[in-house]
């Protein structure tokens, strides 16, 4: 069995129309944290800075989920 899933999975978006939004989320989100984020080459920043991002991004996205849950 033979696979071709690694590290070019993770950027896979399940929703392939959400892609843009995605990529404008992940820039708002580097501006307001401060990270250096720009569009092409980023191998000049930490894997904390990036992770930073993601993460923060992953909690923006639960709060937004929770107040719509709440129906804020």
């Amino acid at each position: 069995m033979s696979s071709s899933s690694g590290s070019s999975n993770s950027n896979r978006v399940n929703v392939p129309e959400a892609r843009e939004a995605m990529d404008r989320f992940k820039y708002e989100v580097a501006n307001e944290i401060g990270v250096p984020l720009k569009q092409g080459y980023n191998g000049d920043l930490t894997s904390a800075q990036n992770g930073y991002v993601g993460g923060y991004m992953v909690k923006k996205m639960i709060e937004q989920q929770e107040k719509q849950m709440a129906g804020k």
